[in-house]
């Protein structure tokens, strides 16, 4: 339950009741019981023998009857006593003896006038309650004017720890780099000692799901010291000077839990270059980096407070938030490889029953490209495609399923074509699996299927042996014939075309354009890059396209991206017409399973060359 809600609750029952109590005390005062008796009358009735007894406190009389009816009320002067006051109205000390009347007097209390003080101050008390409650709520509340200058930071103390460097795997550079950060933190005078200055900050860099934030994560709860966890967006509001403002008081609570770890996440959102802005060089996000440039590395630094920020964007940061003394330290958190992912995975499956057929090491090797996140959902994927089908442990079907749900989506079974599209996507596959197992360079298949999957109607699913990070020249152009295979099979097998080789018309167009605009693999325009990117920082990504060139090269480059395209689809359909059997045989078992494996794939045509490794390429009929 939260405590904040509980106290709440609690002081609106406290003012309801003082309310209460205050409008009983009034109510009280103000009202009376039936007549009251003058001085006057209650001598006529003592006289008479009427008066059995009376009650007084203070200068309140109850007068008790003889005929016992109910009691009256009678007040007397304040300055005398009763016996003064009834003797000056003519009774005899003989009419108030004990024997005729009895006289009770109550001594006064000594809360009496604290009761009193208590009921005129009540009501301030209760007015100045419901104001301050009033400002206090309004202190809170993420829309109240009073609040916009505090920072939103949420504080970890790091004595209970959630993630440590053994829930991290992958990264080993960046936990080797990072652990020097944790060994600061907590032995700081072993390099003060050596004259060694405490980083003042450390920039996570990488690709989306690499693990960024559950690496800050892991260094807070390694370091076991207060850490503050802040999103770079929380810091600009639509107010002017607000961003600023939280800047400034991020860093004062920081300064007084020091040693500890600020971690701003997304910095990218306030620490843009300077002057990129649309409208003009000076505003609100500028304020804000100003200030937190001043508070990393100005005249008040002398502090034991780590800056940690994540960002996916660090070309469009300004270069002052970049240099060292406020960013030391650069740590690069890229996609891991082959021993990486099988470490990821063993966190991830950590905990999860898996069945004896599970190899981690061969999922790895299913999954290049796939960051942290992805594997994370991988497994997650698993485990509930698993629950669907009743079992009790997650087998490495499920696991392979999941792959291809993360890579193209779920399969849609239900979806309903005719006999003659689901023969022509048949060919169409088959097509991109025959063209690819047929180029020595090309990726072995993996898989074959024309159930459609998320967008495409059917794919082919190419993954490398290993990783690659060189892309050769002959390996983009096995790709380009791979990815035109399906159109090439379609032409040959029906003499005619569809359009479900768009996406690969998309990726091969883009491909060509590369190889020869960027990667200089053209003889005729040889080893230069042609077209100069500008990009607009304000807005983040890359806009337009400078021409560097002129009409004369633009006109050879549409001729050369035209060649290669050509000299593919050319090669392309030469596979076609020399594997037309292999072709039908692989066509006919899809119409007939929907589904082929490699083993399946390879038994009817198996691979004319040994498959070298690459980059994952999955051909998908749209």
């Amino acid at each position: 339950m939260n405590p904040t809600r509980n106290r709440a609750s609690i002081i609106y029952l406290i003012l309801i009741v003082a309310i209460i109590v205050m409008f009983v005390v009034n109510f009280q005062q103000q009202t009376s019981p039936q007549e009251t008796l003058s001085i006057n009358e209650v001598a006529d009735l003592i006289q008479n023998g009427q008066i059995a007894r009376i009650e007084q406190d203070e200068d309140r009389l109850s007068i008790v009857f003889n005929s016992g009816e109910d009691p009256r009320i009678a007040y007397k002067e304040s300055e005398t006593s009763l016996v003064e006051q009834l003797l000056a109205f003519g009774l005899q000390p003989s009419d108030l003896s004990a024997e005729n009347i009895k006289i009770e007097v109550t001594p006064p209390s000594p809360w009496l006038g604290v009761a009193t003080a208590f009921g005129y101050i009540l009501p301030f008390l209760v007015l100045g309650g419901v104001f301050w409650f009033v400002f206090r709520q309004a202190q809170g509340s993420n829309n109240a004017a009073m609040s916009f200058g505090k920072s939103r930071a949420r504080m970890f103390t790091g004595d209970h720890p959630t993630v440590t460097f053994a829930d991290v795997a992958g990264v080993e550079e960046a936990k080797e780099e990072l652990g020097e950060v944790v060994e600061f933190l907590k032995e700081p005078e072993k390099f003060i000692s050596l004259g060694a200055r405490i980083p003042k900050g450390v920039l996570l860099v990488g690709p989306p799901g690499t693990g960024k934030t559950l690496m800050a994560k892991a260094v807070s709860g390694e370091a076991g010291v207060p850490f503050f966890s802040i999103s770079g967006s929380e810091f600009v509001e639509m107010f002017v000077g607000v961003g600023a403002s939280r800047v400034r008081d991020l860093f004062d609570q920081a300064k007084r839990h020091s040693p500890c770890i600020v971690f701003v996440d997304e910095i990218d959102a306030v620490g843009r270059h300077r002057g990129s802005g649309l409208g003009g060089s000076h505003d609100e996000r500028e304020q804000t980096l100003n200030q937190l440039l001043v508070e990393m590395d100005g005249f008040d630094t002398d502090t034991n407070v780590i800056i940690m920020a994540a960002t996916n964007r660090p070309d469009i940061l300004d270069p002052a938030l970049l240099r060292p003394g406020r960013f030391d330290r650069r740590v690069v958190l890229d996609r891991p490889d082959i021993r990486g992912r099988e470490g990821i995975l063993k966190v991830h499956v950590k905990g999860k029953p898996m069945a004896p057929d599970v190899n981690l090491e061969v999922l790895a090797r299913a999954t290049p490209g796939f960051v942290g996140a992805d594997l994370e959902n991988m497994v997650n994927e698993a485990a509930i495609l698993a629950a669907r089908r009743n079992k009790r442990v997650i087998g490495h079907g499920e696991f392979e399923e999941a792959i291809e749900r993360v890579i193209a989506g779920p399969e849609r079974k239900s979806r309903l074509i005719s006999e003659e599209e689901k023969r022509i996507i048949a060919y169409h596959e088959a097509g991109h699996a025959i063209a690819m197992n047929a180029m020595a360079e090309a990726d072995p298949v993996q898989k074959i299927s024309i159930i459609a999957r998320g967008m495409a109607g059917g794919y082919t699913l190419a993954l490398p042996e290993e990783d690659r990070t060189l892309i050769s020249k002959n390996k983009m152009f096995a790709d380009l014939v791979g990815l035109l295979g399906g159109r090439a099979a379609e032409e040959l097998v029906f003499n005619d075309i569809t359009s479900g080789a768009s996406n690969d018309l998309e990726r091969v167009t883009r491909t060509a354009r590369t190889m020869i605009m960027r990667l200089g693999m053209s003889k005729e325009l040889g080893p230069m890059v042609y077209g100069q990117k500008e990009e607009l920082i304000f807005l983040g990504r890359e806009i337009s396209e400078q021409r560097d060139y002129s009409e004369a090269i633009a006109q050879k480059i549409d001729n050369e991206v035209r060649h290669v395209v050509n000299e593919a689809y050319i090669k392309a359909t030469e596979l076609m017409k020399t594997y037309r059997d292999k072709l039908d045989a692989v066509a006919q078992r899809l119409l007939e399973v929907e589904t082929v494996s490699r083993e399946d794939f390879e038994k009817i045509f198996p691979p004319p060359f040994e498959k070298n490794g690459g980059t994952p390429v999955m051909q998908a009929t749209v």
